[in-house]
């Protein structure tokens, strides 16, 4: 039954499935805890942590939409009075800006996906967490160096938990060795 298996199989098996499961887990408390569709928390907390007035073709970029689909979730954040449309960097676009309610329901975005993760963390000790931490880092690192486009990892991420503002997040870190001449997105 087990014919074969390499202990790269076993650990990748383990680990998608995990993957899928953290993601079921995070999503499920933040649609429970907010009443944001998965696309949208994304959009809030990508908008609250790092993105400083983007277009919608920048939003699209983040969270790997098409522009169509973008300009659908923009819309639909404007409606509930998250979002509002300014006037961009150039005379052709628009910059999509949160509201003082969008950056509530980003702060509550954060916090819900911190508590899910942080209750399927309580079983490890802190130096478990420790050496997880170091080995999730270096997967994340790997992760960045193999990915080619697509939406950007952190775009639920807390950034003051990964300590980006004091260089130590593992996929900042990854993508400026990847891409040494692209803008680097402001410290919050």
């Amino acid at each position: 039954m087990n014919g074969g298996m390499t202990d790269v199989d076993r650990v990748g098996n383990v680990l998608g499935a995990l993957a899928l499961s953290v993601t079921d887990l995070t999503a499920a408390a933040i649609t429970d805890d907010t009443g944001h569709a998965p696309s949208a928390a994304a959009a809030l907390s990508a908008l609250h942590q790092f993105l400083d007035r983007p277009t919608v073709d920048r939003l699209r970029q983040v969270l790997g939409l098409t522009h169509s689909g973008a300009v659908r979730l923009v819309d639909r954040l404007d409606a509930a009075g998250l979002v509002v449309r300014e006037a961009g960097p150039d005379s052709r676009s628009r910059a999509v800006v949160l509201t003082d309610k969008g950056r509530a329901a980003a702060v509550r975005v954060t916090a819900a996906r911190t508590a899910a993760l942080g209750a399927a963390l309580a079983s490890f000790s802190a130096g478990e967490r420790q050496t997880l931490h170091t080995l999730l880092s270096r997967l994340m690192a790997g992760v960045v160096e193999a990915k080619d486009g697509g939406a950007w990892i952190c775009r639920l991420c807390d950034v003051q938990a990964c300590g980006r503002t004091e260089g130590h997040c593992p996929t900042a870190n990854a993508a400026a060795a990847k891409y040494p001449d692209a803008p680097r997105f402001p410290r919050r």
